[in-house]
């Protein structure tokens, strides 16, 4: 199989930073289609962890590139009215000329979430209904034709202009490992997206997706299996491991250990890095979205120089 690379923004860390100008995340993307990469994602977050919003940031990110698939890494689609947001993929998808891609979950319960909701004016319970039936809707509005819709949402001979570029509009990959988004990815959507599943662990999922979607009557080889992976390459293998301490640690305040253990992540040479990236490829894997922790130009130069290893 050969699996695509893609890169995740730091627009997450350069908030922390004290540096959340747009222009140089901008250039880092126009830098990740030049040399090869052949995805470039952007994560989101409100309050909880404050970073650009991705919506707009793909915009301009679209504007200054030609090739490169944008993504969200991963949207909360519960959080956005569904018409507004099925008008935003649309008009994105418009400006990248049909090169983009709606990564979208679920989200964890933790009180940073919970807060994140509630300043949205959205109840956290019964998220999942919302997702599936909001992304239904942008579908529905997706193909141009008057929509009346009766749930959640009310419409009346609704339609939206643009439609997207793409008929049909955005593929939709449904990020998390849970049992449930497991179901979801098979039963509806074009991708599976978890974050840092071990290889077998992503192998023996990346299985019942396809088993689910074979039971919902689709064709599974058209479902694409995606994976959010941390990744450090130092020849300094100790050095490296810090590195991705202390960079979790920042990332989620107070529960960098705990993600630490709880996230599948690299830390080490070159070698290392092809090896644990081809268990991922053995497993099903067709697309990555890598988060580097610092150092962005180096990684993005290593990954260049080994992906061929990995994709054969």
């Amino acid at each position: 199989m050969t699996a695509r690379f893609g890169y995740l923004l730091p627009t997450r860390e350069r908030v922390m930073e004290g540096r959340p100008a747009a222009a140089p995340l901008l250039d880092l993307a126009v830098r990740a289609e030049a040399i090869g990469f052949d995805s470039v994602w952007i994560g989101d977050s409100l309050i909880d962890r404050p970073r650009h919003e991705p919506l707009t940031m793909l915009a301009a990110a679209a504007a200054r590139t030609r090739r490169v698939t944008l993504g969200t890494a991963v949207l909360l689609p519960m959080l956005r009215n569904p018409v507004l947001l099925a008008h935003q993929a649309a008009t994105v998808d418009q400006i990248s000329g049909g090169r983009l891609v709606l990564g979208i979950g679920i989200s964890n319960d933790t009180p940073g979430i919970r807060a994140e909701f509630e300043a949205a004016g959205v109840p956290f319970e019964k998220r999942v209904g919302r997702v599936i039936e909001g992304m239904a809707l942008c579908k529905a509005l997706w193909t141009g034709n008057k929509v009346d819709w009766n749930g959640r949402w009310r419409l009346e001979g609704a339609t939206i202009g643009p439609v997207p570029h793409r008929a049909g509009g955005p593929p939709i990959w449904m990020g998390g490992s849970s049992p449930g988004s497991v179901q979801r990815a098979g039963k509806y959507y074009d991708g599976w997206f978890p974050i840092s599943t071990p290889p077998a662990k992503f192998g023996e999922m990346w299985a019942e997706v396809m088993t689910v979607a074979r039971a919902a009557g689709r064709e599974p080889g058209a479902i694409v299996g995606a994976i959010y992976l941390t990744i450090c390459i130092d020849e300094d293998r100790a050095r490296a491991e810090e590195r991705i301490g202390a960079f979790l640690e920042s990332y989620y305040p107070g529960r960098g250990a705990l993600m630490k253990r709880l996230q599948a992540w690299y830390a080490g040479p070159k070698a290392g890095a092809i090896a644990w990236l081809s268990a991922y490829v053995a497993a099903g894997v067709g697309h990555f979205i890598l988060r580097f922790p610092g150092d962005h130009e180096r990684h993005m130069d290593a990954i260049a120089e080994i992906r061929t290893a990995v994709t054969g």
